[in-house]
């Protein structure tokens, strides 16, 4: 037979066991983050022809998403893009100086263009795995980590997404 406080040491087990996996799955969620892309806004730049004027909206289209996860220091970057108006130049990470406000693009990203968009070359993916300084940890935890995809026809910034928990 089953004394009373048997049963009430193998509750509190269970209990204990159930709490320490739910901590560690919002650990493991916590070090998820998320960027919606969107056509960036321009950033005031000498525009085309030599002029003050930004790329013409009509140039910039698209969306996309990413998601990261961060291990460490270690920061594994995917997404997707459809629906550009010109074909990706390249995808980095940038910091800004605050959520909203672009400074510096720092890290690369890997952009595979999808063969079968129409045009050729508007759709596909974006992938990296980078090694982050403290100080950019930091900056992802405060929301101040972005991807960019720059295009032919926009060259400081076609999508541009902030990741975010």
């Amino acid at each position: 037979m089953t004394s009373t406080k048997t049963i009430y040491v193998k509750a509190c087990l269970v209990t204990l066991a159930v709490c320490a996996g739910l901590s560690s799955f919002a650990l493991a969620q916590s070090n998820q983050y998320k960027a919606r892309l969107a056509p960036a806004p321009p950033l005031g730049l000498r525009g085309e022809r030599g002029t003050d004027r930004p790329t013409p909206a009509s140039f910039v289209a698209g969306l996309g998403s990413a998601s990261a996860t961060l291990s460490g220091r270690k920061l594994t970057v995917t997404g997707s893009f459809e629906k550009m108006a010109s074909a990706p130049t390249i995808a980095k990470v940038g910091v800004g100086l605050t959520t909203g406000a672009r400074l510096d693009l720092v890290y690369d990203l890997t952009v595979t263009k999808a063969p079968q968009a129409t045009p050729p070359g508007t759709s596909g993916t974006i992938a990296g795995s980078i090694e982050l300084t403290p100080a950019h940890v930091d900056a992802l935890k405060a929301g101040k980590l972005y991807i960019q995809i720059n295009s032919e026809s926009a060259p400081n910034g076609h999508l541009l997404g902030w990741l975010l928990k």
